[in-house]
């Protein structure tokens, strides 16, 4: 069995480095998803979520035309689709549904949508093609169906992406988290309950998404993510009015600064400790935060500075808010209030 390396790097929200033993290829788009083909092929597409778009990047074989290392067209074309036809014998004994299934597939990789859906819609008793349906579906901005394919796929959770490890079929989703950080999710129970709340919040059901958040977050409690998407629905249902900020507080205690959703954690906690009227506290919780830029999105960077000059403001630290304002409006004059509160704008 072939060992298969890969891990992804996060350059800026939007921007992932896709790296493989085969090299590396850049995915863009705030909601992204890719759809790897056939491991021994290498073949991987990459689609985006609602308001992207369509991007391809293909990794093919050792066939190449007159330039060095280029990957032939054609070649890669009949690879895609090979990887993924059943030989004759085979439809004899794959199931229509799975047949479907594979159908889909091929015609994600060829950028043929409404195919998909359709072929998706006819292998739909299929958790995996239930799961792929829902996040294809939120590229299409159908949240109601999506949230009603992901519910099917829930019916059968410990089938969830066993029909795409078996053929070969890696989907990797991004979805939003924060406005600041989005989470790369796979076939899995964990994935499909995280695109199951992006559903339910687009259709403004909130109470029903922190439920599921709850769930997994009971089941989850170490993973930041999770955490991170809990409090993000918390802060953004109370809007600091006080109802949810003692739970706010408590998931993010003892919250280290090791990666970009750390920080982004930490983030809440300051704006829950401002809202508790600790101002100073939420400013030493920021300052702990902006310590480590390196790897940072510089949205969140950003967001943090941000934070920190309103507490600075709230604390009655004039000179210190001031510094963090105009460090601000050097980096990008129209970012929030920035210039107003230098008394550039009336």
């Amino acid at each position: 069995m072939a060992f298969r390396f890969f891990r992804r790097i996060r350059l800026a929200p939007g921007i992932t480095l896709n790296l493989s033993r085969s090299g590396a290829s850049v995915s863009l788009g705030p909601r992204g998803a890719r759809l790897t083909l056939g491991g021994r092929t290498g073949a991987r597409l990459t689609f985006g979520l609602p308001g992207t778009g369509l991007s391809y990047t293909t990794t093919l074989g050792t066939g190449t035309t007159g330039r060095r290392g280029r990957p032939s067209r054609r070649r890669a074309s009949a690879s895609r689709e090979d990887s993924l036809t059943p030989s004759f014998w085979d439809t004899l004994t794959v199931p229509p549904e799975e047949q479907a299934l594979l159908e889909a597939c091929k015609a994600l990789g060829r950028g043929d949508e409404t195919a998909a859906l359709e072929a998706l819609r006819r292998a739909g008793s299929l958790p995996d093609a239930a799961y792929l349906e829902g996040f294809l579906l939120l590229k299409h901005e159908r949240p109601a169906e999506a949230e009603e394919a992901f519910r099917r796929a829930l019916r059968r959770p410990e089938q969830i992406g066993a029909w795409c490890a078996r053929h070969g079929i890696k989907p990797v989703f991004s979805l939003p988290i924060t406005e600041e950080l989005s989470a790369h999710v796979e076939p899995s129970t964990h994935g499909l309950l995280l695109g199951l709340v992006e559903a339910l919040q687009e259709q403004g059901k909130h109470e029903e998404a922190l439920e599921v958040l709850a769930r997994l977050q009971g089941e989850r409690p170490t993973d930041p993510v999770v955490s991170l998407s809990l409090v993000e629905l918390l802060w953004d249902v109370d809007r600091g009015k006080g109802a949810q900020i003692d739970r706010i507080l408590s998931l993010t205690e003892e919250v280290g600064n090791e990666t970009p959703v750390h920080a982004c954690l930490l983030l809440y906690r300051a704006r829950a400790l401002r809202a508790r009227g600790l101002p100073r506290l939420a400013a030493r919780v920021l300052t702990r935060a902006l310590a480590r830029r390196k790897d940072r999105p510089p949205e969140l960077l950003r967001a943090l500075r941000y934070e920190r000059a309103l507490a600075f403001e709230e604390a009655d630290l004039p000179a210190r808010a001031r510094a963090d304002l105009e460090a601000l409006y050097a980096e990008d004059p129209r970012y929030e209030d920035v210039a107003r509160r230098l008394g550039l704008e009336p």
